[in-house]
């Protein structure tokens, strides 16, 4: 997952050094803190306890959603052609799947261990 995460940050690079310099400074630089925030939490939530994993994927899941928000302006405002809009969103989306799935399956394993404890 942090792999994938990587591959859609570099396309974002790529995609950033064609904005306009005014946009590249605005929305260009949210875009590009939100990936580098998103990584930060991932790799965070694979080597944390399992207490803090859920709270830093529910974390990682609204940088998810606003990293979406963000892209789906720039190519709104024409920033950025569909076909790049197209290619970068489904790797956000997927990206979004496996966290959220990931969130659940821990959610699942803690109730359940909760369960057997009572």
């Amino acid at each position: 997952m942090i792999e994938r995460l990587k591959s859609a940050y570099k396309q974002w690079i790529l995609i950033e050094r064609n904005l306009p310099k005014c946009e590249r400074f605005g929305i260009g630089q949210k875009v590009d803190n939100l990936f580098t925030d998103l990584l930060d939490l991932l790799q965070k939530a694979s080597f944390a306890p399992m207490d803090l994993k859920i709270s830093l994927l529910s974390q990682a899941l609204s940088t998810i959603d606003s990293l979406r928000f963000f892209i789906q302006l720039c190519w709104e405002l024409k920033l950025i052609p569909a076909n790049q809009f197209t290619q970068i969103g489904g790797e956000i989306e997927d990206i979004g799947k496996m966290v959220g799935g990931w969130r659940r399956g821990l959610i699942t394993k803690t109730s359940a261990e909760a369960k057997e404890k009572s």
